[in-house]
């Protein structure tokens, strides 16, 4: 496995590590807890020593599995990245959208990162974690009512007590990311890019580079779409939020198998299947510190942590690249 240092800090972390959102099963069509222990307990076997979750994943279930996976692992070989800011039990703030917890309950959820309420999310991550601690604690999405200055001076407190290593944002621009740094020494910006969606590039990269912000790259596998899995006619699970999701229209789905299956000679060539393929061309991009995986069972986490043997030349990246130019999506 690689480690790489988040921004300026002393928080080094996996580049592949483990997503744990769909072990939440929240959004996904559920979840089976033993499966996705045993992903996180491969993973880490394999290297993969970062996990990054939130209590809004399956409303605290995605944090214990989290927790139950990390038992009997020395609390200094494992990374535990997590974030506050969503609410399900509290409506206050602004309000997000409409959902369903894994039981088929109705839930609204609120963006809400007051103070009172970021310290009463910590001490219960901490719980369903099993852990003193957090190494990366991250506003999960900005909230309007919220002054920033306001959060990140809880944040800063947690700091000073020795219950979160460092701080980290997660879907912030560049703007907001200046606000909070008026406050506290941002370590990285959690924010969705995947081959087909590049968007950070224009300004968030640059940015992070010049100013030495880690990059944590969420959905580098486009939510399952850049395995080569899906294919024209895929149908979903109910409760898989996929199902009404920009990338997974038909079309969408078409044009990005054809772009996968030219490139798919480069990853045989190289004994890798096209999600590792994907992986090691995400870590390389500029900028990019890590990139978010998750995994369902100890089979999938086991493949995507050996992403990390392949090795890409700098013509194999321009020919990726030239079939990235050429895809159309709608």
């Amino acid at each position: 496995m690689e480690y790489r240092t988040l921004g300026e800090s002393d928080l080094s972390v996996s580049v592949i590590t483990f997503g744990a959102w769909a072990a939440g099963g929240w959004m996904w069509g559920g979840t089976e807890r033993q499966g996705a222990i045993d992903a996180i307990k491969a993973s880490y076997d394999l290297g993969v020593t970062s996990i990054d979750t939130a209590p809004v994943y399956g409303q605290g279930t995605s944090e214990e599995i989290v927790g139950e996976a990390i038992k009997g692992i020395p609390r200094d070989k494992v990374q535990i990245l997590t974030k506050y800011g969503m609410r399900w039990d509290l409506a206050k703030g602004d309000f997000g959208f409409k959902s369903q917890d894994n039981s088929g309950n109705p839930i609204d959820v609120y963006k809400y990162s007051g103070k009172e309420s970021i310290i009463k999310e910590c001490e219960d991550s901490l719980k369903r974690l099993g852990t003193d601690y957090i190494d990366l604690y991250q506003m999960h999405w900005p909230d309007v009512t919220t002054p920033i200055e306001e959060s990140m001076e809880a944040v800063l407190r947690l700091i000073e007590q020795g219950k979160v290593r460092q701080a980290g944002v997660s879907n912030y621009n560049v703007d907001q990311m200046k606000q909070a740094e008026k406050v506290l020494k941002l370590a990285s910006n959690q924010v969705p890019f995947s081959m087909i969606n590049r968007g950070i590039e224009n300004e968030l990269v640059p940015y992070c580079i010049e100013n030495k912000k880690a990059i944590l790259a969420y959905s580098p596998m486009e939510r399952g779409l850049l395995t080569g899995k899906i294919k024209p006619g895929h149908t979903f699970a109910e409760g898989d939020h996929r199902a009404g999701y920009r990338f997974f229209k038909e079309e969408n789905i078409e044009h990005t198998d054809e772009f996968l299956q030219k490139i798919k000679p480069l990853a045989d060539s190289k004994g890798a299947s096209l999600s590792q393929l994907v992986i090691r061309w995400t870590i390389e991009r500029p900028g990019i510190t890590v990139a978010l995986v998750g995994a369902r069972n100890a089979e999938q986490a086991v493949q995507n942590a050996k992403a990390i043997d392949i090795s890409l030349s700098a013509e194999d990246i321009d020919f990726i690249n030239q079939q990235l130019e050429e895809l159309e999506l709608v």
